[in-house]
């Protein structure tokens, strides 16, 4: 039924949102804001430069360079100790013979850095980041780029995400999307099936 599939990064693969969150608690205390989590959950699956915007609008006297530097330092920490994968990621990536891609809302330099702490780059033959579009999740444009790298029909693709961002996207690109939330649940509203984990997901669509 499909000819590729396409997965997000952080939140589907890595098991990295917690650790961005812990970070941003830590950055935000540093600078003597006590954060609602609810807060740091609406920038699940949001690239930074969007995120950085909704953050000024906040917190208009916060001095964001700063509070930049924090996160960054506070994460860089946390990575230091290894990126841990969600369950099932090397099964699924191992035993998919589809051509596969990574759509994600990381940087360039982000994105590399991930795939090689976590050995995960060989499995992709593309990976469109943040930098490679005009217009980032929650348009359609990551996806529909990652198909067209790959040569085939977006509507012949399966995509794999945890955000309602990435969701949104996915959807918006014509694409079967599958949702396996991570921090925050869903109500499925972008989805076309929303599973626990990523084996039981590829099972369901014969993907493995």
């Amino acid at each position: 039924m499909y000819d590729a599939v396409i997965f997000d990064l952080d939140g589907t693969l890595i098991d990295s949102e917690s650790i961005t969150q812990a970070a941003g608690i830590e950055a935000f205390a540093a600078m003597g804001i006590d954060i609602d989590p609810a807060f740091l959950h609406s920038l699940i699956g949001v690239d930074d430069r969007t995120g950085s915007g909704v953050i000024r609008a906040r917190f208009p006297q916060l001095d964001t360079d700063l509070f930049a530097k924090a996160w960054s330092d506070a994460l860089r920490r946390r990575w230091d100790h290894g990126v841990p994968l969600k369950a099932g990621t090397q099964e699924v990536l191992s035993r998919i013979i589809l051509p596969k891609a990574l759509a994600t809302s990381s940087t360039r330099l982000q994105a590399d850095r991930k795939l090689m702490l976590t050995g995960l780059g060989v499995h992709f033959s593309q990976t469109v980041t943040v930098d490679d579009v005009m217009a980032p999740k929650p348009a359609p444009e990551p996806y529909l780029l990652a198909a067209s790298l790959l040569g085939v029909d977006p509507a012949r693709c399966v995509a794999f995400e945890d955000s309602e961002t990435g969701a949104r996207s996915a959807h918006a690109a014509g694409m079967t999307v599958v949702q396996i939330p991570d921090i925050v649940p869903t109500d499925g509203a972008y989805a076309h099936h929303v599973a626990p984990d990523l084996i039981s997901a590829a099972l369901k669509l014969g993907l493995i």
